[in-house]
């Protein structure tokens, strides 16, 4: 029997509802990607459940005192929002794993679901001393002072490589603001985001302020061109992202996007070398390598490059590949699971063949393991390329795959590391803590980490 709270046959979270699906018969298939299994079914939304959510996301906030009461008033339903996630951190994880991700990594994800709610109830808080914040203007016979409003609906479109914890970045600061949401999660991973709703509702947010919506990309674009929708956060790839852009303008809609990247982790002689593979490994290979930030672009200076690689092709071969929720495997950490569907692992597969055409060097992995005939599975993958020769250099794969390059002065370094269309993350590894800095802040990145890869709070911004 599966632990499941939300109804599989009526998906749909609206004005406080459960909606079955569109007539016509649409659905949305969730696949165990460790096995191929279909998982479940959905009804899948429509148009008129885009009209529906929006009219009760609107309705809620004139009908209800949501967005005028005080901050300090929602940072209560926040925080036992977060409470309710730990109570279901078990089954949220597990569903999130359902795409791939090892339990264990599932597990702290949820963790930093709570942690963002919570986190979120604070910033509600500190809204209200913000409120009426007095400006000094020139002129005596006038006051000025600051208050802040809720913008609106929100409707918030989030990728499948955290379901939940991408959906977390944008609903709790959205109800702490005092908005109301759509939720749109990937129809490759819906599953957590109905169960969110079951949580939300269970604090006791009004009907409406929050609402889930199930299906493909075309109800994300609904969503994106509906003129009562007052915001759009998008996290996901290009060309979607700029298909959102264009569907919010029709409306001048506040769109914001969050859309991947192709990280550089700069690594100088000095650095110990079995730490350095460390990192480089977790900044290239954690969630699979399925994420906007990894640094799947390794510069490594020349004078230890031979070591360096001879200890990282070691290492990424001998990464265990374990399905992600056999119960053996269940506190394993360190392992890789597989890729979230069979179109996205032909495409790594794909872009690792054209690499090896185009004539980079092959040190490990590049295939489908032999171990695993199903699922959706990809060795961990290190390719030695030349930079201004081989587009994986430039080109986001979005799988376990690391390219590596070297690197002789730090201005090579820094020009390699900027030879990108993305700017969103890198990393720089070296005792010298004052080169790292000095190389860091001029690597063309919104996220620079030292002497670490991969490390995200909720405290910090997100983007580049």
């Amino acid at each position: 029997a599966r632990a499941m709270s939300a109804p599989w046959t009526r998906p749909h979270f609206i004005g406080g509802q459960w909606h079955s699906g569109a007539a016509g018969g649409a659905t949305v298939d969730v696949y165990n990607a460790s096995n191929e299994e279909l998982v479940a079914r959905l009804p899948a939304a429509g148009e008129q459940h885009v009209q529906m959510a929006v009219a009760a996301a609107s309705n809620a906030l004139e009908m209800t005192d949501w967005s005028s009461t005080s901050g300090a008033a929602r940072a209560k339903f926040l925080r036992v929002i977060a409470q309710g996630v730990l109570q279901a951190k078990e089954k949220l994880a597990r569903l999130d794993s359902l795409m791939g991700k090892p339990l264990s990594e599932a597990m702290w994800d949820m963790d930093d679901v709570a942690a963002c709610f919570d986190y979120y109830a604070e910033q509600a808080v500190k809204l209200d001393e913000r409120q009426g914040t007095p400006v000094a203007l020139p002129d005596g016979d006038y006051a000025g002072e600051l208050r802040y409003a809720a913008v609106g609906v929100v409707a918030a479109i989030v990728p499948w490589n955290y379901p939940l914890l991408m959906a977390a970045w944008k609903v709790a600061p959205a109800l702490a603001a005092g908005c109301a949401v759509i939720l749109k999660p990937s129809e490759l991973s819906p599953l957590s985001a109905m169960e969110l709703a079951v949580i939300v509702s269970a604090a006791g947010v009004p009907a409406g302020i929050f609402n889930v919506l199930i299906g493909a990309g075309r109800v994300g674009a609904a969503l994106s061109s509906h003129a009562r929708v007052d915001k759009v956060a998008f996290t996901g790839s290009v060309p979607t992202g700029a298909a959102v852009m264009r569907a919010a303008a029709e409306s001048v809609t506040n769109v914001s996007l969050e859309l991947g990247g192709k990280s550089a982790i700069i690594v100088f002689d000095d650095v110990d070398i079995d730490t350095a593979v460390e990192w480089v490994m977790f900044g290239a290979f954690w969630t699979n390598g399925q994420i906007c930030s990894a640094t799947s672009r390794l510069l490594v200076h020349s004078s230890i490059a031979d070591r360096l690689l001879a200890r990282l092709k070691e290492c990424a071969a001998s990464i265990p590949l374990c399905d992600p929720l056999a119960p053996e495997h269940a506190e394993a950490t360190g392992t890789l699971g597989p890729l979230i569907s069979a179109a996205q692992r032909d495409k790594v597969a794909a872009m690792v063949s054209a690499a090896v055409s185009e004539g980079a060097t092959l040190l490990t992995g590049g295939k489908r393991p032999a171990s695993k005939p199903k699922g959706y599975w990809y060795e961990p993958t290190v390719l030695c390329v030349e930079p201004e020769k081989h587009s994986i250099w430039r080109t986001e794969v979005f799988g376990p795959v690391l390219a590596c390059a070297t690197f002789s002065t730090e201005a090579e370094a820094i020009r390699l590391a900027n030879g990108t269309d993305f700017g969103l993350a890198a990393a720089v590894l070296s005792r010298d803590e004052a080169r790292a800095r000095r190389i860091g802040a001029r690597v063309q990145a919104g996220i620079v980490w030292i002497n670490c890869s991969q490390p995200c709070f909720v405290q910090l911004p997100w983007g580049g």
